[in-house]
């Protein structure tokens, strides 16, 4: 059985004694609020757009690869989307069949496939980012200013 590696951004236990201020609850609340709507919201648009919001994530994983390729294999689908692969194999196998993606093996090894998007995988993606760019946009400028909420004071303590 294969696991996914999950990201450790820095987060630390908290310890039993540590005083957690109501400023901080706020903070967490808000920003999972505003994270859970931008989420119903990309669900919305993904449906609106004839995709499943796991179709949607998928395309936009491939198109939005890290390197720049617009292409993505299934492992490192497995890694970005933190799912098992047989569960990103079954994905990928159901974009395919619905026309939105394609395989193309790869040059350099012919084990190797590459996944990329169909000129109907592009239309339909292109329909959610754009539809999307405010909500991102919203959702950046709310992180930021936790952010910046959070910055270390004179004392050396986080706010």
């Amino acid at each position: 059985m294969s696991s996914t590696k999950v990201r450790d951004w820095g987060s630390r236990p908290a310890r039993s004694e540590e005083h957690v201020e109501s400023e901080d609850y706020r903070q967490a609340a808000s920003l999972r609020a505003a994270i859970r709507l931008f989420l119903r919201r990309g669900e919305n648009v993904a449906r609106a757009a004839g995709l499943t919001p796991q179709r949607q994530l998928l395309l936009l994983m491939i198109k939005g690869a890290p390197n720049g390729s617009e292409r993505a294999t299934i492992t490192e689908l497995v890694e970005r989307l933190q799912l098992r692969q047989n569960t990103v194999t079954e994905l990928v196998a159901r974009a395919e069949e619905a026309g939105l993606i394609v395989r193309e093996p790869a040059p350099t090894d012919r084990r190797s496939v590459y996944l990329r998007l169909s000129v109907e995988g592009e239309r339909r993606l292109a329909q959610t980012v754009t539809a999307l760019r405010g909500d991102r946009e919203h959702l950046v400028r709310m992180i930021s200013a936790q952010g910046d909420a959070q910055a270390p004071r004179g004392n050396g303590h986080v706010a």
